[in-house]
């Protein structure tokens, strides 16, 4: 079995969506645990809502790119468009940032609030994410 984190955004009707996103996510991984969910304002210049964002710890028997797999057809059931700015307003966003402890999304180290749900899921991270900046 697999111990993932999956961070889950949105600003598009985000409690909503993010809502709808937990729940497709439930029936389809085994789901742990939830961190907070909180408002972030958007990255990059452009006018746009503040998006709603926090994590979900699963396990599951799916690998890698199987759970991509899941998660991206969870994006495209809630209007996630195949070519969206990556800054730009989402209906939803989903994205694998800690596989079997180790973290492989770079944004943990640079998104403060990405750096508080995976420390509130997994404590045992908490020392790697003090001692290293992440890829540079």
């Amino acid at each position: 079995m697999n111990t993932v984190i999956v961070g889950i955004g949105s600003n598009i009707d985000a409690e909503k969506n993010v809502n709808a996103a937990k729940r497709m996510l439930r029936e389809k991984l085994n789901v742990l645990g939830e961190s907070k969910f909180v408002r972030t304002k958007p990255i990059g210049s452009r006018e746009q809502q503040d998006f709603l964002n926090g994590s979900l710890l699963v396990k599951t028997r799916l690998g890698r790119k199987q759970l991509k797999t899941v998660l991206k057809g969870v994006e495209i059931a809630l209007g996630r468009g195949a070519r969206e700015d990556r800054y730009g307003p989402r209906k939803m966003d989903l994205d694998i940032l800690v596989w079997n402890g180790e973290i492989i999304d770079s944004d943990i180290y640079k998104r403060d609030f990405l750096r508080r749900s995976v420390i509130e899921l997994c404590p045992e991270l908490e020392e790697i994410l003090k001692e290293e900046r992440g890829p540079v």
